[in-house]
């Protein structure tokens, strides 16, 4: 069989250490300390996820805070109607309780302005006052006069505060708390009364209508004053006092609203959020525990558990953690059987060599003790080179990982490595000839890629091909411009010999690293000598390609007539 793998021609640059080799498992690199295990899945996340979602309760607590002006505008409505209705008990005082007395003008009759004014304030439950022009109280429907004596008239106490809900409890406390929960005035009544305690009974004798809301004990007061005037002279003011029931009954029915709404949204936001944390922490923990246990060395045995149904981010790292532990696996495997094939290739010449020194110390001819001695060299030197081939593909990962990516013009490349070659080839070897494509334009022909280790990929099959070529044959180097396996554009190079070509069934496997079996004689021939052709450089070379997305390939080429002409090397990168 004929081998098409010679030893890495790598360039002397190509022999610096750029990175470690990958430690196999169950290294102490591979171990650490073990991450403190919780009770809960994720706590942190949990609390994250749980405050966002609170963050949507402000939208019905934010009520709150327009409590005031929905409490303003309810004090106003009833405040209106209390100037509508203080007009009309101002006009019925004046048609049916102001007479002129001598020396005094008009005056207010107290007795029948009371009077009046009981039956019209009774039934809405309301109380009333008349103050003469002087501003002393002359009349008030709490205290009224009956021929058997005083009867004292007192309004209902405010509801049992233990009637009261939690809920509104809790809904005043927070309405204490917001600006605007104290900013009415306290309402006063001293003993005797004084005008100078109610400003808009000031302002009625004055001929105005004004209005005041007041705060006593926790409820509203709403008072409005009213000049009594006849024949457009003031004669006295009067004033109606109106309890703000109606408004606490609104604002405690709002309150309650709110604070419903924001209890059920706290209910559901909780109840939302745990769910959102089990969906995305605990499958997010279980995630990490699988892949802690393949940093801890046991990656053969651990099953990353399988999201990727779920059509979400979570899918998405599940389906890459398993690719990734996939492709772990497979370099852990690869790196076992690099160690065990090493092992398998030095060991033949470390026998040899052994079997050579064991031999020397024996012989008393010196003759043979020469021969004796140049194997021992010879083979020492392969043994070297050999090493030297396995170092280099064993650092390229790591270099190629380290390095920066960058367009190289593959016309140009190829021409400086060709004319390296013919200036350091020997008289009648095989010559090479390289074929552009004479329109294309500056720069058709360049790939992403590392300079020196594209040329290294193309050193490579061109000394393989080199040394399979008869004495004066051609090496023909092709490059253009094509579409590539995914229908990308490429740069598609074309390497074709003069050789004996390859067997079918290796095609393939000349890509293997160690491949070297090489035929004794002819083109391609080794003599037989461990260490010429270390199998390492179209595996390399492989390597290569594969990292900047491209591929490369072996074929035979034929004549017409069917039989073999050459072997052809097909290198396609994508375009840059």
């Amino acid at each position: 069989m004929l081998d098409r793998s010679d030893r890495d021609a790598t360039h002397p640059g190509a022999a610096r250490h750029r990175g470690r080799a990958a430690r196999p498992r169950g290294t102490a690199e591979a171990t650490g300390p073990r991450p403190r295990r919780r009770l809960f899945p994720s706590p942190s996340l949990t609390r994250r996820i749980l405050a966002i979602n609170l963050l949507v309760l402000a939208v019905p607590l934010g009520g709150f805070a327009f409590l005031g002006e929905y409490r303003a505008g309810l004090i106003e409505a009833e405040l209106e109607a209390l100037r509508v209705q203080g007009r009309i008990f101002a006009g019925a005082v004046a048609g049916g309780a102001v007479f002129t007395a001598p020396g005094f003008g008009q005056r207010v009759d107290p007795l029948a302005g009371g009077q009046i004014l009981l039956r019209l304030v009774e039934p809405m439950g309301m109380r009333a006052r008349l103050f003469d022009p002087e501003g002393e109280l002359i009349a008030d429907t709490r205290l009224l006069a009956a021929p058997r004596g005083i009867v004292r008239i007192e309004e209902l106490p405010a509801p049992d505060a233990g009637e009261r809900g939690l809920l509104d409890i809790v809904a005043d406390a927070i309405v204490n708390v917001l600006p605007g929960g104290h900013d009415l005035p306290p309402y006063i009544e001293s003993r005797p009364a004084s005008i100078a305690d109610y400003p808009e009974a000031v302002a009625a004798l004055e001929g105005l209508i004004a209005s005041m809301a007041r705060r006593s004990h926790g409820s509203i007061v709403l008072s409005v004053a009213v000049p009594v005037q006849r024949y457009r002279q003031v004669v006295g003011a009067m004033m109606l006092t109106s309890g703000g029931e109606g408004i606490e009954r609104a604002m405690y029915a709002v309150r309650l609203d709110i604070l419903r709404i924001s209890a059920v949204a706290l209910a559901v936001t909780i109840m939302l959020s745990l769910y959102l944390a089990a969906t995305i922490a605990r499958p997010l923990q279980r995630l990490a525990a699988a892949a802690e246990r393949v940093r801890r060395g046991f990656g053969q045995g651990v099953e990353i558990p399988d999201f990727t149904h779920r059509n979400d981010e979570v899918g998405e790292l599940s389906r890459d953690l398993r690719a990734m532990t996939s492709a772990l696996r497979a370099r852990m495997d690869a790196i076992e059987r690099f160690a065990a094939d090493v092992a398998h290739e030095i060991k033949n010449p470390l026998t040899s060599l052994r079997s050579a020194v064991e031999t020397v110390a024996r012989v008393d001819d010196p003759a043979q003790q020469r021969q004796l001695m140049r194997i021992i060299v010879d083979d020492v030197g392969r043994l070297d080179r050999l090493i030297s081939d396995i170092s280099d593909a064993s650092r390229l990962d790591a270099e190629l990982a380290r390095e920066q990516a960058e367009k190289v013009d593959i016309d140009h490349l190829l021409s400086t490595l060709i004319e390296v070659f013919e200036a350091t080839l020997p008289a009648g070897a095989a010559r090479l000839a390289l074929d552009l494509p004479t329109a294309a334009a500056p720069g058709a022909l360049s790939v992403q890629a590392i300079d020196e280790r594209i040329g290294q990929v193309f050193r490579n099959v061109i000394v393989n091909a080199l040394s399979f070529s008869p004495p004066g044959g051609v090496i023909t180097v092709v490059t253009r411009r094509a579409t590539g396996g995914d229908g990308r554009d490429a740069v598609r190079v074309t390497i074709d010999d003069e050789g004996p070509g390859m067997p079918e069934a290796n095609l393939d496997s000349i890509f293997r690293r160690f491949y070297s079996d090489r035929p004794t004689s002819g083109p391609g021939a080794d003599g037989g000598r461990f260490g010429t052709h270390s199998g390492l450089g179209l595996s390399i070379s492989r390597q290569i390609v594969e990292a900047f997305g491209g591929t490369i390939r072996a074929e035979n080429r034929r004549h017409p007539d069917g039989h073999i002409a050459g072997a052809r090397f097909v290198v396609e990168l994508p375009a840059a």
